[in-house]
């Protein structure tokens, strides 16, 4: 309600600062077609238009097209630069706040009419020193803004030649989105990029970065280590899902089920915590059940949930008594994971959790012996 306030304010308290400009003939109410400047008579005599409110009091598009619109053709057909000035000002940070707001806003117009009010703005301070009309200038505005905000080059180079029809704009426009986009990765990454960085949402890059060709992925697993028996005790399960947030769990099968110490699989923290809910899956006993996990608990238990619905830790309630059960997991263990050896390049595993859509890596020494497997065993999750 401020932001949608304080934009009221802005929208229609700016143009009363405006002055009224002559028309250059006959002030239409609409434009006429083309690239032609929207002529709003706000408050000013007849055949007078205030050239702020025909930029603020229009649609976007109607916005963008006079100012896309050749000045050169009449010394009136313009845009005053007091008023370039304040509307570049006011769209920009206008755009800047809205964006960061949970509403469902879009970001390419604004750039665009953003970046034409820069580009106008610029060519009308070059105007005595050149004979090139302001409204490429305009154009060219709007495409660096979108090279230095979308870091796209191609897509957006046909979107502007296809809004104006003008195959002659193509080398200057590529021009300006290759620099634009060379500068603007200087200082950081695009706008989208730096979104998903803020949501804290899990993205991997196309390619890795320079550091991980020095690092192997012994470097970057994730400890201390925190491993289950097949069989494991409610409470050992519990204490490991509350003091760490790893997203898998090696299992290692230990005597008297096996000869000697062997690696089962991985178990993920999810399921973990399905299991933990169903507190009738428990037993006394250290014992095998793996039938009877099946028979009480659904495949859809399992499935991935929605984003704040997952099961937590927190939610569990848990007795002391059951604290001193077992429970089975070999029935939710993955025996096969996707595994790899601690000498690997970080660069490549990293390819591997983008190309394969892993999760979760298992990360083995070199030369593992049966005896020290149980203590050698990592996990890196993603």
């Amino acid at each position: 309600m401020i932001i949608s306030f304080v934009t009221s304010c802005i929208r229609f308290g700016l143009p009363l600062l405006s002055k009224c400009v002559p028309c250059p003939g006959e002030c239409p109410s609409s434009p006429t077609g083309g690239f032609s400047i929207h002529y709003d008579n706000f408050q000013c005599p007849p055949n007078h238009y205030n050239d702020l409110s025909s930029l603020f009091f229009t649609t976007n598009d109607d916005a963008i097209r006079s100012l896309f619109n050749d000045g050169s053709a009449s010394a009136n057909a313009g845009f005053q630069l007091s008023s370039l000035i304040v509307f570049f000002v006011a769209i920009y940070l206008l755009g800047i706040v809205t964006y960061g707001v949970a509403i469902p806003s879009g970001l390419f117009i604004p750039v665009i009419l953003a970046g034409a009010s820069y580009g106008r703005l610029i060519g009308t301070v070059m105007a005595p020193f050149t004979a090139l009309d302001t409204g490429l200038f305009a154009l060219l505005g709007a495409a660096s803004f979108l090279g230095g905000t979308m870091r796209m080059t191609v897509s957006l180079c046909v979107i502007l030649l296809e809004l104006t029809n003008n195959l002659l704009m193509l080398p200057l426009v590529m021009l300006v989105l290759l620099i634009s986009k060379t500068v603007a990765d200087c200082f950081n990454k695009g706008v989208y990029d730096q979104i998903v960085a803020l949501k804290g949402l899990p993205y991997m890059e196309a390619h890795a970065e320079p550091y991980m060709r020095n690092l192997v992925a012994g470097d970057v697993v994730s400890g201390p280590l925190f491993s289950f028996c097949g069989i494991e005790k409610v409470g050992n399960i519990l204490h490991a899902l509350k003091v760490t947030e790893h997203h898998g769990f090696p299992v290692v099968d230990e005597p008297p089920l096996t000869d000697a110490p062997e690696l089962c699989g991985l178990v993920l923290r999810s399921h973990l915590l399905v299991l933990l809910k169903h507190k009738t899956l428990f037993t006394r006993e250290r014992v095998m059940t793996g039938s009877t996990i099946m028979n009480k608990v659904k495949a859809r238990d399992f499935a991935k949930p929605g984003l704040g619905r997952g099961i937590r830790v927190e939610d569990l309630d848990i007795s002391q008594e059951e604290m001193e059960m077992f429970v089975d997991l070999h029935p939710i263990t993955n025996t096969s994971p996707y595994t790899v050896v601690e000498t690997m390049s970080l660069a490549k595993a990293a390819l591997l959790f983008r190309e394969l859509g892993l999760r979760h890596l298992l990360v083995v020494p070199k030369k593992p012996g049966v005896s020290n497997l149980f203590c050698n065993i990592y996990l890196c999750c993603c």
